[in-house]
């Protein structure tokens, strides 16, 4: 069989996967399914990108390594422009369909959890969320007992003999990155004295940027949406999604700055 452009990409499948189920359907409830599942596609894309990423500054090659980190930037700045899209959703429109949602929430979006463990924001409560015994609980459990991008980055210093204190490289995979005032006397030397390491440096403080500003876009997006009421699913709506801001993932790459 010749294969064609809509054989290749599943066109037809991808097409009849957007079905709203509020009645008539609402208008505004297909641009809500196809920007969250264009959402959750990107995520997919951002969790390849970070598996290379991890690879490259394990083997040390920070050329490959920097340009992964520009196209995982690009992608985070997709996502912040696609909330420009789901704003033109008024709180009206929204509310015409939002019952139907039952319990389905984007709090429960094992990719972006996903995601988060992947950088080495790693929380056990997340676990909590996901169904028990489910594929989405095994491979957050699984990701846990890997080394995290930031895991991965401080081996990349070591490598270039910087002296990553030993404790700090073997630390158990499932805590979340902490603050160490050595590995901050160490930042410092590179940005000083090493213009090189000092550039894979400000594409991790990018990468942490990047994110936090996504997170900002989301919430306010929320806010415009549903103002202050409970998040669908029952969660904690925008309240919950503003606890999460201003959090970095990467702490002593800001704390540093002060120190510059």
């Amino acid at each position: 069989m010749v294969r064609t452009y809509n054989s290749y990409l599943r066109i037809d499948e991808l097409l009849s996967l957007q079905t709203p189920v509020s009645e008539g359907p609402e208008h505004d409830e297909t641009l809500f399914i196809v920007i969250h599942q264009v959402y959750e596609l990107w995520f997919k894309q951002v969790l390849h990108e970070v598996e290379l990423l991890r690879h490259c500054l394990e083997l040390n090659d920070a050329p490959r390594a920097l340009s992964t980190f520009k196209r995982i930037l690009t992608i985070l700045k997709t996502l912040v422009g696609q909330v420009d899209i789901l704003e033109t959703m008024t709180p009206v429109s929204f509310n015409s369909f939002r019952d139907r949602l039952d319990s389905a929430s984007g709090f429960q979006s094992f990719q972006f959890r996903l995601v988060e463990y992947a950088l080495g924001h790693r929380r056990p409560e997340v676990l909590a969320w996901m169904p028990e015994g489910s594929e989405e609980m095994r491979r957050l459990q699984e990701e846990m007992g890997r080394p995290s991008l930031y895991a991965c980055f401080l081996r990349f210093l070591a490598a270039n003999a910087y002296p990553i204190p030993v404790d700090v490289l073997e630390r158990d995979p499932a805590l979340p990155a902490a603050e160490d005032e050595r590995v901050r006397k160490v930042l410092v030397q590179i940005y000083r004295e090493d213009p090189a390491g000092r550039e894979v440096c400000e594409r991790m403080v990018d990468l942490d940027e990047g994110l936090q500003e996504w997170r900002y876009r989301h919430i306010k997006m929320v806010q415009r949406t549903i103002g202050m009421k409970t998040g669908t699913g029952g969660s904690a709506g925008s309240e919950y999604l503003r606890s999460t801001l201003f959090k970095p993932l990467f702490p002593d790459l800001w704390t540093i700055r002060t120190s510059l």
